[in-house]
Formats: structure tokens, C-alpha cells, sequence
């Protein structure tokens, strides 16, 4: 099962695993990832698992599409790899992703 790094805005750091075809939102709720809220469940409609990806991983994602896009817009301190945690599927090549919770969610 690969492994996904949670980095906290502080620092902190959780490692755990997350089976394939779950979503990085799935494994940070599953594992109680302070931070990501996930309040809409992945139905890409709320914002609040907004995360940052690791610059190393970002080219191993597919783009996000236009629903995604468009809550980007809506996330507290978009920035250089924002993605939402609920669109990100967990493959075996991402294997050792490493995301940070952003320091609040909308």
C-alpha cells in the first residue's frame, strides 16, 4: 500500500498508509489529519480539503479539472500546487506523496 506524508503548517509531520484508488482526502480523514475537513465528502463542492502538493509530485498528478479549478478559487492562500485532497486518487506510483495542510481552511 503506498504512503502519503501529512505536513502540518508547523512542521509536523504524519506518514501513513492509503490503499490504492482511495483519495489523499480519504486517508487524511481515515487517519484523523487535523486540518482537512472534508465536510462536503469528496464531492468536490466545499473547499476544505484544500492541500498544497510537494513540488517533487506535482508532475505525477493529472491537472485538475474545471470543477476543481474553479474551487480553487475559493481556498484560503491558494498557491503553487493547490490541489483538492478529494481529486488527488492515490496510485501506486504515488508512492511516498508528500502533501502540507495548508494552516486553515476556508
Amino acid at each position: 500500500m503506498p504512503w502519503v506524508t501529512f505536513r502540518q503548517s508547523d512542521g509536523a509531520e504524519l506518514t501513513c498508509e492509503v490503499p490504492v484508488g482511495s483519495s489523499v482526502m480519504d486517508g487524511a480523514v481515515d487517519h484523523g489529519v487535523c486540518g482537512i475537513r472534508a465536510q462536503c465528502g469528496g464531492a468536490s463542492i466545499c473547499a476544505t480539503c484544500h492541500c498544497y502538493v510537494d513540488p517533487a509530485w506535482q508532475a505525477l498528478l493529472p491537472p485538475p479539472d474545471v470543477t476543481e479549478r474553479e474551487m480553487l478559487d475559493y481556498v484560503w492562500h491558494p498557491r503553487e500546487g493547490s490541489r483538492l485532497a478529494c481529486q488527488i486518487r492515490i496510485t501506486a506510483q504515488l508512492d511516498g506523496l508528500v502533501v502540507e495542510v495548508p494552516e486553515r481552511q476556508i
